[in-house]
């Protein structure tokens, strides 16, 4: 083996100020070792026990997250990780593997905790590698919290923007076929002799229940007994197509209108001008399915432009809140519905604006809602409750559930880096790691309150941030 000498820890960029007395002393206590590609240098929650300066090779740190093994970061040649002076970090969040052979100088915690009482340089050289390492992963976490929280809406995203594709393409196709009847319709109702006062009077009835606004909404029972009324009614007057009694009761057509229509056509004319109607509702039924399928595809579109924010800079701006939490709704609407969860806002629209970057604060909403929601998953009559108020020089927004709540010994763990009350693969533990930090850049706060039947995460953001 080949043991670290004074010039291979002399090349490392972190240690480049240290003075090589300080740099003998690291070599005489500790242990040079060298592992092969694919094993192990510490396991998932191994303690931080020793500090590792990697001389040569490669080693990557595996995570699992929501289910799947990922890759979360690669340490190089000349860095420098496990045990730190002054580090939080006590134990690995994940396993590290060597990707090929690799030689490291290992020191245990005891020797550098002498270290920071024995040299100078040498301490400050690893505090500087310590904020480093922080800087870099905090970087990396928020960027695959990111991914996460974008992970969580495609699938509900890709179902809610199928149904409005689906629909269009069905209703296009189905109004293609209609429009291909009117040669022929038109045929037939031209060769009746109608007066023009009879033709009016049909063209505004046909009007009026097309433009009708305030179309009685009717119970499954309810149709049921319109269309058998408007069935009776055809059979009655000897019609042999008896699908459109389906089309006419939509349009709330009732055996009276039937009669005036009736009246209206010349015998034995009858079937012609109803079928010729029929195959106008059908059309108006079809744009307009077609149309209120592409208002939905747009709406989507714009709240996953809003949510993402791809036209904004990245300096903060006056934003009203509730856009971004109604755009997150909108996002997760099809789990919410999902798991048949009732949704109440009690927004505050007089609320002054906040400074702040939007796509951070959606970041945020995405965790806490999406939080929400997995607690709710198996309770009966689910509410998800999100309210926003004033709360003397800030703005307070509260998002709670009606779920199992959080036992009060696990309370004070949430905000923690890696800590999941979630099954094994279905949470990292950075959620709210992440939306703590998010928050305090904002200036703002985060807190819970829980107990079984209600837990309200409080967010409250200063409204003049300067």
């Amino acid at each position: 083996m080949n043991k670290v000498t004074l010039a291979e820890l002399r090349a490392i960029p972190a240690l480049e100020t240290v003075p090589d007395d300080q740099l003998q002393w690291l070599l005489n206590n500790g242990e040079t070792r060298e592992l092969e590609a694919g094993e192990h240098l510490t396991e998932v929650n191994t303690a931080l026990s020793y500090t590792y300066i990697i001389i040569e090779g490669r080693i990557r740190l595996c995570m699992v997250q929501n289910g799947k093994l990922r890759e979360m970061a690669v340490i190089q040649a000349h860095a420098i990780t496990g045990y730190l002076p002054f580090s939080r970090a006590t134990k690995t969040p994940g396993y590290t593997e060597c990707t090929k052979k690799t030689r490291i100088l290992s020191i245990s915690k005891t020797h550098m905790q002498d270290a920071i009482k024995l040299h100078y340089e040498l301490t400050e050289a690893m505090v500087h590698a310590m904020t480093s390492r922080v800087r870099d992963f905090t970087s990396l976490q928020q960027q695959n919290e990111k991914m996460f929280a974008l992970g969580k809406l495609s699938a509900g995203l890709a179902h809610e923007l199928n149904n409005p594709a689906s629909a269009i393409t069905r209703g296009a196709a189905a109004l293609q076929c209609q429009v291909k009847h009117l040669p022929e319709l038109f045929k037939d109702v031209a060769a009746i002799d109608m007066k023009p006062e009879k033709i009016d009077s049909i063209n505004q009835l046909l009007i009026n229940k097309t433009t009708q606004t305030n179309r009685p909404i009717l119970t499954m029972l309810q149709r049921a007994d319109k269309e058998d009324e408007i069935t009776d009614w055809l059979l009655d007057h000897h019609i042999k197509d008896l699908d459109m009694a389906e089309n006419f009761a939509d349009f709330d057509f009732s055996p009276a209108d039937l009669d005036h229509l009736n009246n209206c056509t010349p015998s034995p004319k009858l079937d012609v001008v109803l079928a010729w109607m029929n195959n106008y509702l059908l059309q108006e039924k079809m744009v307009a399915d077609i149309r209120d399928s592409s208002q939905r595809i747009s709406e989507l579109v714009s709240s996953v432009k809003n949510f993402t924010h791809m036209d904004r800079d990245t300096d903060k701006q006056l934003l009203d809140i509730h856009a971004g939490l109604r755009n997150t709704i909108t996002m997760l609407n099809y789990k919410l519905r999902k798991h048949n969860i009732e949704v109440q806002e009690n927004f505050d629209t007089s609320l002054p604006q906040v400074k702040a970057l939007a796509g951070e604060l959606n970041q945020v909403w995405t965790n806490l809602i999406d939080n929400a929601i997995d607690a709710l998953e198996n309770t009966p009559n689910s509410r998800l409750t999100i309210r926003t108020q004033k709360d003397g020089d800030f703005v307070c927004v509260y998002i709670g559930d009606n779920g199992p709540g959080i036992p009060a010994e696990l309370q004070s763990q949430i905000f923690d880096p890696f800590f999941t009350t979630k099954e094994m693969g279905k949470g990292s533990g950075l959620g709210l790691d992440v939306v703590t930090r998010i928050i305090r850049q904002h200036n703002g706060s985060v807190k819970v309150a829980s107990e079984p039947g209600n837990t309200v995460f409080t967010v409250c953001f200063p409204i003049n941030d300067n």
